[in-house]
């Protein structure tokens, strides 16, 4: 009896370290502007304010000091294309509210920009990666570090993560 016990107990473990060191556990990150793969709205686009989405935040794990904010467009012309990166966001924080920018520190994005730069896609329909991390520290990046530098500075350090699609292609002017 107490083999199958055991057994059952060092399953549930290595599930437990493997869902750790791929990420950790599973936060929910959602937009009242849009669904999960749903079009993103002109508004928070090249083709409107160009400001950012709101966004909820939920299921943060509890050890977490710290989130860090990634959007990118996977299927720009020149590969992985960042829009917008803000790092040593409270832990405690559930929304980001629309136009607005979550405390913490901003990088640079590929626009060369800090700050949040919407979907502008040459051509096409585009999908728009909004991540977010929890980080078990705060990290030691200066403000306009770009993505390479975060995603330096979080390995190691994520403790959970989540992700919006949204979707995008540039209105004909």
């Amino acid at each position: 009896m107490r083999k199958p016990i055991i057994v059952g107990a060092v399953a549930m473990a290595l599930v437990a370290l493997v869902s750790f060191a791929a990420g950790g556990s599973k936060i929910k990150i959602t937009s009242s502007a849009f669904e999960q793969a749903g079009n993103i709205p002109s508004k928070f686009t090249c083709d409107g304010d160009n400001k950012n989405p709101p966004l909820q935040i939920a299921e943060v794990p509890s050890g977490a000091k710290s989130l860090a904010l990634v959007v990118d467009d996977p299927d720009a012309p020149s590969g992985l294309f960042t829009h917008w990166l803000v790092w040593n966001i409270s832990a405690q924080t559930n929304a980001i509210a629309e136009a607005s920018a979550p405390r913490g520190m901003q990088g640079t994005n590929d626009f060369g920009k800090s700050g949040y730069g919407g979907p502008c896609p040459p051509s096409g329909v585009h999908r728009y990666s909004f991540k977010i991390f929890a980080l078990d520290r705060e990290l030691d990046l200066p403000s306009g570090s770009k993505r390479s530098q975060l995603d330096a500075a979080m390995k190691g350090h994520i403790v959970g993560q989540g992700e919006l699609i949204g979707r995008y292609a540039k209105q004909n002017r």
